[in-house]
Protein backbone atom coordinates (compact mmCIF):
# COMPACT_ATOMS: atom_id res chain seq x y z
CA UNK A 1 0.00 0.00 0.00
CA UNK A 2 2.85 2.34 0.80
CA UNK A 3 4.45 1.67 -2.56
CA UNK A 4 1.18 2.38 -4.32
CA UNK A 5 0.82 5.73 -2.49
CA UNK A 6 4.41 6.68 -3.33
CA UNK A 7 3.83 5.88 -7.02
CA UNK A 8 0.57 7.86 -7.06
CA UNK A 9 2.25 10.79 -5.33
CA UNK A 10 5.11 10.78 -7.84
CA UNK A 11 2.71 10.60 -10.79
CA UNK A 12 0.57 13.38 -9.38
CA UNK A 13 3.59 15.55 -8.63
CA UNK A 14 4.97 14.97 -12.13
CA UNK A 15 1.71 16.02 -13.76
CA UNK A 16 1.43 19.24 -11.78
CA UNK A 17 3.52 22.10 -13.07
CA UNK A 18 5.30 24.12 -10.48
CA UNK A 19 5.58 27.87 -10.90
CA UNK A 20 8.96 29.25 -11.81
CA UNK A 21 9.63 32.20 -9.55
CA UNK A 22 11.86 33.76 -12.19
CA UNK A 23 8.88 34.24 -14.55
CA UNK A 24 7.48 37.07 -12.48
CA UNK A 25 10.68 38.53 -11.08
CA UNK A 26 9.92 41.99 -12.44
CA UNK A 27 6.23 41.98 -11.47
CA UNK A 28 5.36 43.56 -8.18
CA UNK A 29 2.65 42.19 -5.94
CA UNK A 30 1.75 45.73 -4.94
CA UNK A 31 2.08 47.72 -8.19
CA UNK A 32 -0.24 48.00 -11.18
CA UNK A 33 0.29 45.45 -13.94
CA UNK A 34 1.51 47.59 -16.84
CA UNK A 35 2.78 46.38 -20.21
CA UNK A 36 6.54 46.00 -20.09
CA UNK A 37 7.41 42.86 -22.08
CA UNK A 38 7.12 41.77 -25.70
CA UNK A 39 3.62 40.45 -26.32
CA UNK A 40 1.98 42.37 -23.46
CA UNK A 41 -1.22 44.19 -24.32
CA UNK A 42 -1.89 47.89 -23.84
CA UNK A 43 -5.01 49.97 -24.51
CA UNK A 44 -4.55 53.08 -26.65
CA UNK A 45 -6.98 55.94 -26.15
CA UNK A 46 -6.93 57.79 -29.47
CA UNK A 47 -7.78 61.42 -28.77
CA UNK A 48 -6.60 63.53 -31.69
CA UNK A 49 -7.76 66.91 -32.88
CA UNK A 50 -6.18 69.18 -35.42
CA UNK A 51 -6.98 72.62 -36.72
CA UNK A 52 -5.24 74.71 -39.34
CA UNK A 53 -6.16 77.82 -41.26
CA UNK A 54 -4.48 79.93 -43.90
CA UNK A 55 -5.72 83.18 -45.37
CA UNK A 56 -4.09 85.24 -48.11
CA UNK A 57 -5.05 88.28 -50.17
CA UNK A 58 -3.23 89.84 -53.09
CA UNK A 59 -3.98 93.04 -54.96
CA UNK A 60 -1.93 94.74 -57.63
CA UNK A 61 -2.59 97.54 -60.05
CA UNK A 62 -0.72 99.22 -62.91
CA UNK A 63 -1.67 102.19 -65.09
CA UNK A 64 0.17 103.94 -67.84
CA UNK A 65 -0.92 106.80 -70.12
CA UNK A 66 0.82 108.30 -73.12
CA UNK A 67 -0.70 111.30 -74.83
CA UNK A 68 0.46 113.56 -77.62
CA UNK A 69 -1.22 116.77 -78.68
CA UNK A 70 -0.18 119.25 -81.34
CA UNK A 71 -1.81 122.35 -82.74
CA UNK A 72 -0.66 125.05 -85.11
CA UNK A 73 -2.10 128.40 -86.38
CA UNK A 74 -1.03 130.77 -89.14
CA UNK A 75 -2.60 134.22 -89.36
CA UNK A 76 -5.82 133.25 -87.83
CA UNK A 77 -6.21 130.05 -89.79
CA UNK A 78 -5.74 126.69 -88.26
CA UNK A 79 -3.10 124.67 -90.07
CA UNK A 80 -2.99 121.40 -88.33
CA UNK A 81 -4.75 120.17 -85.27
CA UNK A 82 -3.42 116.79 -84.26
CA UNK A 83 -4.12 114.80 -81.07
CA UNK A 84 -3.32 111.29 -79.94
CA UNK A 85 -3.75 109.40 -76.73
CA UNK A 86 -2.75 105.91 -75.68
CA UNK A 87 -3.68 104.41 -72.35
CA UNK A 88 -3.21 101.00 -70.73
CA UNK A 89 -4.42 99.60 -67.49
CA UNK A 90 -3.97 96.38 -65.60
CA UNK A 91 -5.53 95.34 -62.34
CA UNK A 92 -5.43 92.09 -60.41
CA UNK A 93 -7.14 91.05 -57.23
CA UNK A 94 -7.00 87.59 -55.70
CA UNK A 95 -8.07 85.97 -52.46
CA UNK A 96 -7.53 82.53 -51.03
CA UNK A 97 -8.53 80.83 -47.83
CA UNK A 98 -7.99 77.35 -46.43
CA UNK A 99 -9.34 75.90 -43.22
CA UNK A 100 -9.05 72.34 -41.96
CA UNK A 101 -10.47 70.84 -38.79
CA UNK A 102 -10.35 67.22 -37.70
CA UNK A 103 -11.17 65.20 -34.62
CA UNK A 104 -10.76 61.50 -33.89
CA UNK A 105 -11.70 59.51 -30.79
CA UNK A 106 -11.24 55.75 -30.52
CA UNK A 107 -10.10 53.02 -28.16
CA UNK A 108 -7.80 50.33 -29.56
CA UNK A 109 -5.94 47.44 -28.00
CA UNK A 110 -2.33 47.04 -29.08
CA UNK A 111 0.60 44.80 -28.22
CA UNK A 112 4.23 45.42 -27.43
CA UNK A 113 6.27 44.44 -30.49
CA UNK A 114 9.76 45.26 -29.26
CA UNK A 115 11.67 46.65 -26.30
CA UNK A 116 14.41 49.23 -26.49
CA UNK A 117 17.48 49.21 -24.26
CA UNK A 118 16.25 52.28 -22.39
CA UNK A 119 12.95 50.53 -21.55
CA UNK A 120 10.77 52.22 -24.18
CA UNK A 121 8.20 50.05 -25.96
CA UNK A 122 7.29 49.86 -29.65
CA UNK A 123 3.58 49.11 -29.86
CA UNK A 124 1.21 48.42 -32.72
CA UNK A 125 -2.42 47.48 -33.09
CA UNK A 126 -5.34 47.55 -35.47
CA UNK A 127 -9.09 47.25 -35.42
CA UNK A 128 -11.46 46.44 -38.26
CA UNK A 129 -15.13 47.34 -37.93
CA UNK A 130 -17.69 46.27 -40.54
CA UNK A 131 -21.23 47.63 -40.41
CA UNK A 132 -23.73 47.04 -43.24
CA UNK A 133 -20.98 46.30 -45.73
CA UNK A 134 -18.97 49.38 -44.78
CA UNK A 135 -15.52 48.47 -43.51
CA UNK A 136 -13.44 50.82 -41.38
CA UNK A 137 -9.86 49.95 -40.41
CA UNK A 138 -7.89 51.77 -37.72
CA UNK A 139 -4.14 51.13 -37.43
CA UNK A 140 -1.76 52.65 -34.91
CA UNK A 141 1.89 52.19 -34.05
CA UNK A 142 4.56 54.14 -32.23
CA UNK A 143 7.01 54.43 -29.37
CA UNK A 144 5.82 54.63 -25.75
CA UNK A 145 7.68 55.40 -22.55
CA UNK A 146 6.69 53.11 -19.67
CA UNK A 147 6.03 56.17 -17.51
CA UNK A 148 3.32 57.30 -19.98
CA UNK A 149 1.34 54.09 -19.44
CA UNK A 150 -1.35 54.77 -16.85
CA UNK A 151 -2.32 52.61 -13.90
CA UNK A 152 -5.12 50.93 -15.89
CA UNK A 153 -2.59 49.90 -18.60
CA UNK A 154 -3.77 52.53 -21.09
CA UNK A 155 -1.90 55.28 -22.92
CA UNK A 156 -3.16 58.37 -24.73
CA UNK A 157 -2.29 58.65 -28.42
CA UNK A 158 -0.72 62.08 -27.90
CA UNK A 159 1.85 60.41 -25.59
CA UNK A 160 3.04 58.10 -28.38
CA UNK A 161 6.21 59.22 -30.11
CA UNK A 162 6.55 58.66 -33.87
CA UNK A 163 2.86 57.76 -33.89
CA UNK A 164 1.33 56.60 -37.14
CA UNK A 165 -2.47 56.62 -37.00
CA UNK A 166 -4.26 55.51 -40.16
CA UNK A 167 -8.03 55.44 -40.71
CA UNK A 168 -9.17 53.80 -43.92
CA UNK A 169 -12.50 52.64 -45.12
CA UNK A 170 -14.14 50.97 -48.04
CA UNK A 171 -17.67 50.37 -49.08
CA UNK A 172 -20.53 52.14 -50.80
CA UNK A 173 -20.22 55.38 -48.82
CA UNK A 174 -16.54 55.77 -49.70
CA UNK A 175 -17.24 54.93 -53.34
CA UNK A 176 -19.99 57.56 -53.54
CA UNK A 177 -17.74 60.25 -52.10
CA UNK A 178 -15.20 59.93 -54.93
CA UNK A 179 -15.74 61.49 -58.36
CA UNK A 180 -16.48 59.16 -61.24
CA UNK A 181 -13.83 58.05 -63.74
CA UNK A 182 -15.04 60.50 -66.42
CA UNK A 183 -14.82 63.45 -64.02
CA UNK A 184 -11.34 62.36 -62.91
CA UNK A 185 -10.29 62.08 -66.58
CA UNK A 186 -11.46 65.64 -67.35
CA UNK A 187 -9.73 66.96 -64.22
CA UNK A 188 -6.55 65.23 -65.35
CA UNK A 189 -6.75 66.82 -68.81
CA UNK A 190 -7.73 70.29 -67.66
Amino acid sequence: MKRWMIVCTLLLAGSLRSQDLRENYNRSLFADQKANRIGDGVTILVVESSSASNDSRTASSRNSDISLASAGKNAGASLLDLGASIGTGNAFSGEGSTETNGSVRAKISARVDSLYVNGNLWISGSRTITINGEEQVIRISGLVRPSDIQADNSVYSYSISDAVIVFTGKGMTKDNQEPGWLTRFFHWIF
